[in-house]
């Protein structure tokens, strides 16, 4: 029976250097600062959050109105910027001009999903695969070190059965090993679940700082979130379009909390890091994977991209079956620089993907 003690020796330090190891990896990066609201923006709460910051910045200088219940009217088609864009696009492509759809809509959009795409390139952000892996692995760990405990009781009720002289206990002799394996599992695991890396909380601070004196609405929103929105219909036009785009059961309220997807950001994320429920909302992308609330209200069902990045074709399945885009039908929605490739795909859970035939 002592032979079995090096090898949970052995076996544990393996497994704890290998989760470590992975854990380092993936929440490393180059880094570097951030360089516009947006990005600002999602690091603290996701997609919807860039949604938001454009909403407010286009209805604060009057180039959209929303007016109840809850339908924007285009005033002016100017965009600024492509995530602006992204906004008229899917305004003019939508039946209707419900603000909760078009807030979803352009969730899904390319614009915004690369700007996931590229603070994760730079290590700021964790893409949701990644981090369902890591998960993964350290919670397989640490259930194996929780099941090896009433083995090694038993083994060591045989042991004392069968050996001729007194030692101590199997159990006493490798519990210590199980013990660490399973807490630094556990910690890794919580470590691993995190949507924003050290990297990402230190530049969206710098970001705030270096920017507090901006006091424009997409910046306040972007920074701060929707309850820092100075003009007060707006805000609570977008907390009820929110509320609409969360699906049942998904955890707290739009109206409050700290949510899974941002930053701890939210699974918005966030998963998710802290950052307000509001903003904790996912969209059937590869970035609201992580926050646990795909699809939801009129604008999606329940599949979610569960793979790798959508960054040069925003997959999403939404409706009742898959679509390429975030339109209400079948579609490719893309800005001047982004489109749908004809090879991307994504699993969702209803085996919904983007086929190659998508256009």
């Amino acid at each position: 029976m002592d032979v079995l003690v090096p090898l949970y020796y052995l076996a544990g330090a393996v497994a704890v250097a290998v989760i470590v190891t992975r854990l380092v990896r993936t929440r490393g990066g180059s880094g570097g600062p951030v360089h516009d609201r947006y990005e600002a923006a999602f690091l603290k709460g996701g997609p919807a959050r860039v949604v938001d910051s454009a909403l407010a910045a286009l209805q604060s200088d009057g180039r959209i109105a929303v007016g109840g219940p809850g339908i924007v009217a285009v005033v002016r088609p100017t965009a600024r910027d492509l995530v602006e864009r992204a906004v008229l696009q899917e305004h003019a492509a939508a039946p209707h001009g419900a603000l909760h759809h078009l807030r979803l809509a352009v969730m899904r959009h390319p614009a915004v999903q690369e700007i996931g795409d590229g603070l994760a390139e730079r290590g700021l952000l964790v893409d949701p695969a990644t981090r369902r892996t890591t998960t993964r692995w350290c919670t397989v760990v640490a259930a194996t070190a929780f099941l090896l405990f009433p083995v090694s009781v038993l083994l060591s009720i045989v042991d004392f059965g069968t050996s001729e002289e007194f030692s101590a206990p199997f159990v006493f002799k490798v519990v210590p090993a199980l013990f660490v394996v399973g807490i630094t599992a556990v910690v890794c695991a919580s470590v691993a679940a995190g949507r924003i890396t050290p990297a990402g909380r230190r530049a969206v601070a710098a970001y705030g700082r270096e920017r507090g004196h901006l006091a424009d609405a997409g910046h306040l929103v972007a920074v701060h979130g929707l309850r820092a929105l100075p003009d007060p219909v707006l805000r609570e036009q977008l907390l009820a379009a929110a509320r609409i785009n969360r699906p049942r059961g998904s955890g707290r309220g739009a109206r409050g909390g700290r949510g899974g997807y941002g930053g701890r950001a939210g699974s918005g994320s966030g998963h998710h890091h802290s950052s307000s429920g509001a903003d904790a909302l996912g969209v059937v992308t590869v970035w609201c994977a992580d926050s646990g609330s795909c699809g939801g209200g009129g604008g999606g069902g329940g599949s979610s991209c569960s793979s790798g990045s959508c960054s040069s074709g925003s997959c999403s399945g939404g409706g009742s079956g898959g679509s390429c885009g975030g339109g209400g039908g079948s579609s490719c929605s893309g800005s001047s620089s982004s489109s749908c490739s004809s090879s991307s795909s994504c699993s969702s859970s209803s085996s919904s993907s983007c086929s190659s035939s998508s256009s």
